[in-house]
């Protein structure tokens, strides 16, 4: 059987990207109906989730120093240093409600919906710098350079697989789609990392 072709000029374009990244995962609709079936059992890890992140986060200066400064919607109180920084401040609870709220999306989504692709896209902008979402368009610039992305990520997958791969109450079936969800590295790598095609035009232009 042939191979599938993808252009790759066309994978600059959100819904035939996704469309190409879900064939080949084999993410299909069933498997996003279990995810959300699943999300009653899930949501109870997002707490313990987040925490272990932010614990991390504030374990080194380097990634602990950007939630010094005012966060963009937080008007409370902010650490006047790393030092201060801990889970009960009232700025980073402020950060953990949004990625709490993140984790929460990625098991009540509809990946049906452009919207909700777009929404996962909007995130992983928002951190290079770019507005990302319209209430951030007059906002200082969210900049994290990706080597801080990147691992965060692979941490917070790292933590999730565990917790879903040995929670007694899940199936092999429900623990396949939750983690199929939360693989999308790529709504963040494709907007730091610079795709050259010019190579790959050029052999099926010959």
């Amino acid at each position: 059987m042939a191979p599938q072709h993808i252009d790759p000029a066309s994978l600059k374009d959100l819904p035939t990207r996704i469309k190409y990244l879900r064939d080949f995962i084999e993410f299909t609709p069933d498997d996003a109906a279990t995810l959300h079936a699943a999300a009653p059992v899930v949501a109870p890890l997002v707490p313990v989730v987040v925490d272990a992140v932010y614990t991390k986060l504030f374990s080194f200066d380097i990634t602990a120093a950007a939630f010094v400064p005012r966060q963009t919607g937080y008007d409370g109180a902010t650490p006047k240093s790393v030092d201060e920084l801990n889970l009960d401040h009232p700025q980073i609870e402020f950060r953990k409600d949004f990625l709490a709220g993140y984790l929460a999306k990625l098991v009540s989504l509809d990946y049906a919906k452009d919207a909700s692709w777009e929404y996962l896209n909007k995130v992983g902008l928002m951190h290079t710098g770019a507005a990302g979402f319209a209430h951030r368009a007059k906002k200082p610039e969210l900049r994290v350079e990706y080597i801080h992305t990147g691992i965060l990520l692979g941490y917070v997958q790292d933590i999730l697989i565990n917790a879903v791969l040995t929670h007694p109450a899940l199936d092999i079936g429900t623990k396949t789609a939750v983690l199929r969800a939360v693989n999308k590295n790529d709504l963040f790598a494709r907007h730091y990392i610079q795709e050259d095609h010019s190579a790959a035009t050029a052999e099926k232009n010959n």
